[in-house]
Parts: structure tokens; C-alpha cells; sequence
């Protein structure tokens, strides 16, 4: 079954007795608009949560391996006047390059998760100008249907006050 809000059906224009489409029902569909870019705009914004998330955990991994580096060249540093068969030396080599690998493919992921973070980013940024331009709109909209009901209620009290002027003057 499929979520509550794929369920509901979106509401079209009810048109009244003179043809023109009801002001609650041409706001509807700009308020159901605005309701789904706001979950966009939240679904954005933990996208670029869990984005500088990852990020930050790929950057926490580069800096244990440099970390672990530098601790390992500072080891045998202090052993530089010690003697040390040439197959352990080789081996120290071999693992420290093996190690600066590690570092420039974690460097790799860490640029990767940049590029994501600043996507993520990117991503929010529309979704966020959309839902700022539709609530734009539904505020225009909804200008313009008071503006409507105010001409249409200025209209009726003129019509009124025509007909007891009518009234008042064919009376006398």
C-alpha cells in the first residue's frame, strides 16, 4: 500500500455556476506544491547532512593513516645509529609505500566526497529557491483572489446601494 500522501488525489479546479474556478480550490494545488518542495528542501538538507557526514569520516580516516605515518618514520628515525639487517629495512620501505598509497587513495575519497558534499549542496540550493518561488506564487495567488473578492464585494454593495437609491427615489 502506498504512503498516505502518494494517496491523496490532487484536487483540479471546481468551477462554479459562472464558470470561474473556486478561489480555495486554485489555491490547493500551489499548497500541496509547496507541502511536497518542502519535503524536498528536508530530504535536501539530510542529503547534505549525511554528505559532510561521510566527508568527515573519510577526512578522519586520511589523518589516522598520515597519523600512523609519520608515528611509524618517527620510530625508526630514532633508530637511525642502530643496526638493522637489510631485508627489515627493505620490508619498513615496502610498508611505508604501501602506506603512502593507502593516503593517496584515501586522498581520492576524501576529493570524491567533496565533489558529493558540494552536489548535495547545489541540489539544496534549487530545491530551496523553488520552494521560496512557490510560496512567491501562492502569496501572489492569494493576493489576487482577495484583491477579487474585495472588487466582487465592492461590486455587490454598489448594486445594493443602486437598487435602495432606486428604491428611495421612485418612493418619493
Amino acid at each position: 500500500m502506498p504512503p498516505p500522501w502518494m494517496r491523496v488525489a490532487l484536487p483540479g479546479p471546481r468551477y462554479c455556476g459562472n464558470g470561474k474556478a473556486e478561489p480555495v480550490s486554485a489555491l490547493k494545488g500551489l499548497m500541496v506544491a509547496v507541502e511536497v518542495a518542502e519535503r524536498q528542501r528536508d530530504a535536501a538538507r539530510q542529503g547534505v547532512q549525511n554528505a559532510r557526514a561521510a566527508h568527515q569520516a573519510a577526512q578522519g580516516q586520511m589523518e589516522q593513516l598520515q597519523g600512523y605515518a609519520n608515528e611509524t618514520e618517527g620510530r625508526w628515525g630514532m633508530r637511525a645509529d642502530a643496526t638493522v639487517a637489510p631485508e627489515v629495512m627493505f620490508h619498513h620501505y615496502q610498508f611505508m609505500a604501501r602506506l603512502a598509497h593507502a593516503i593517496g587513495l584515501q586522498t581520492t575519497v576524501v576529493r570524491d566526497y567533496e565533489g558529493r558534499v558540494a552536489a548535495a549542496q547545489q541540489g539544496l540550493l534549487q530545491t530551496e529557491l523553488r520552494l521560496a518561488s512557490l510560496k512567491k506564487l501562492t502569496d501572489k495567488r492569494r493576493l489576487e483572489l482577495e484583491h477579487a473578492q474585495a472588487r466582487r464585494d465592492q461590486k455587490q454593495t454598489d448594486e445594493r446601494a443602486a437598487l435602495q437609491y432606486r428604491k428611495t427615489s421612485n418612493g418619493l
